[in-house]
């Protein structure tokens, strides 16, 4: 399960065996939100939240911050997809230390 990115508290990883749409698990506490990211000719299109089976939900302010930041880091956590599951390559996590 490798981590991509820590922000304050939440975490943001991909599970060992994922699956298309290019997505990322985001879990604070207890809680876990998952978003689905989409590009169209080389630009950011979309950032969409989907459930995740069996977690709570991150909770409303935690859920805005984590789009920002997915928002903010999504070329980058396409590039780790890529390179973990096409590359097969080690990904190192960015630990982000201040607010966006």
């Amino acid at each position: 399960m490798p981590k991509v990115l820590e922000y304050f508290g939440m975490i943001f990883y991909f599970y060992s065996e994922e699956h298309l749409p290019i997505h990322i698990h985001v879990s604070y506490n207890e809680y876990e939100s998952v978003f689905e990211i989409f590009f169209e000719d080389g630009a950011l299109k979309e950032v969409r939240l989907r459930k995740s089976s069996g977690q709570e939900p991150l909770p409303a302010t935690k859920l805005r911050e984590a789009q920002k930041v997915v928002e903010h880091y999504a070329q980058d956590i396409v590039n780790k997809w890529t390179d973990f599951f096409v590359l097969k390559k080690k990904v190192t996590s960015l630990k982000i230390t201040r607010r966006l």
